[in-house]
């Protein structure tokens, strides 16, 4: 049997571009005991994977070139040899951009859908969820009354992110690239302020003057410039879940920005990295909260859902235009 798969096909210098990635014939190897044929149904598209688009090393492995880009997806099994699924059953794993693939069982994840939309799986109630769970409940520690800033707000973690502050009882203040995305934000995921920092001229008085009392957590997904004006509006003991640096990913050069550690050491911040593994052996708690509060209507989501598998590259690189409105998904 023969299928598509998308390859990385050069290591990007900057902005990746359409002409790093090739589209490609293959043949698959017949099944094994132990393994599942595959056809894909739902691509998950994250910014991490442009990380792994470069040479050198990482938290986790660096795509191969010539070889198929590799992220979440659900697929359906369409024949198996193993003990754990049987034809037709839906699966969630870490597996190649491929329209069809022959799998292991191992790391396959059977998904009985109990929510509105199959592809939560890969947003809300997936790491999309957990990372946003997990960066501000166990880094960031909101208490109620406290402010809460969120860089790169509507995208899919902010989206989680700024909906889990407001159920602790904080006041939150976003930070998205357009007015259409405010009015989202704040009309239908409550957040309290948005800044268009497209349109803002000057983003350290304007988190200021939205965090008159200062700001208590900042959940940075972008780093750059927003970073370093919500930094001038930390509180004492205030805490940042640095998250992602999306701003920074597809930079030739170091930049330098401002010096920020006499500002974390005057004011007692405490500011931590983290990586969404860093949390597995508490994923349990995580997804029990996050289904919780989704049944309960008090966690609420959105997804960019583009149809086609070829249009999986584009949609990558719309991730750094800002083309997408909460999850980027491509079905195929």
């Amino acid at each position: 049997m023969t299928t598509k798969q998308i390859v990385l096909a050069a290591r990007p210098n900057g902005m990746p571009t359409l002409n790093d990635f090739r589209s490609e014939n293959i043949e698959l190897a017949a099944l094994k005991d132990g393994e599942v044929l595959l056809k894909g149904l739902y691509y998950s598209v994250d910014p991490y994977m442009r990380g792994r688009m470069n040479e050198g090393k990482s938290y986790v492995a660096q795509f191969e070139l010539n070889q198929a880009i590799e992220g979440g997806v659900l697929a359906t099994v369409l024949e198996s040899k193993s003990d754990l699924f049987k034809t037709g059953d839906t699966v969630l794993g870490a597996l190649p951009w491929s329209e069809q693939m022959v799998a292991s069982d191992k790391g396959l994840q059977k998904i009985e859908s109990t929510v509105e939309s199959l592809t939560y799986y890969l947003g809300i109630l997936g790491m999309t969820g957990l990372t946003a769970y997990f960066g501000l409940i166990h880094i960031g520690k909101p208490k109620a009354g406290e402010t809460v800033v969120v860089s790169g707000a509507a995208g899919a973690v902010g989206i989680a992110v700024g909906q889990i502050a407001k159920i602790q009882g904080a006041r939150v203040i976003g930070i998205a690239g357009s007015d259409e995305k405010a009015r989202m934000l704040k009309e239908e995921f409550g957040y309290d302020e948005v800044i268009n920092y497209k349109t803002t001229t000057d983003m350290t008085a304007s988190i200021g003057k939205l965090c008159p009392k200062g700001v208590d957590v900042y959940f940075d997904n972008v780093g750059g410039s927003i970073s370093d004006a919500v930094i001038q509006n930390l509180n004492f003991h205030s805490r940042i879940a640095l998250c992602g640096q999306i701003s920074l990913y597809n930079s030739t050069e170091i930049p330098m920005g401002p010096r920020i550690q006499p500002m974390l050491l005057t004011r007692s911040v405490l500011m931590k990295g983290f990586i969404i593994n860093n949390f597995e052996k508490d994923f349990p708690e995580g997804i029990a909260h996050l289904s919780k509060w989704v049944n309960e209507g008090k966690l609420k989501f959105t997804e960019t859902i583009i149809e086609g598998f070829d249009e999986l590259p584009s949609a990558l690189l719309g991730l750094f235009k800002g083309e997408n409105n909460g999850k980027m998904i491509v079905k195929s």
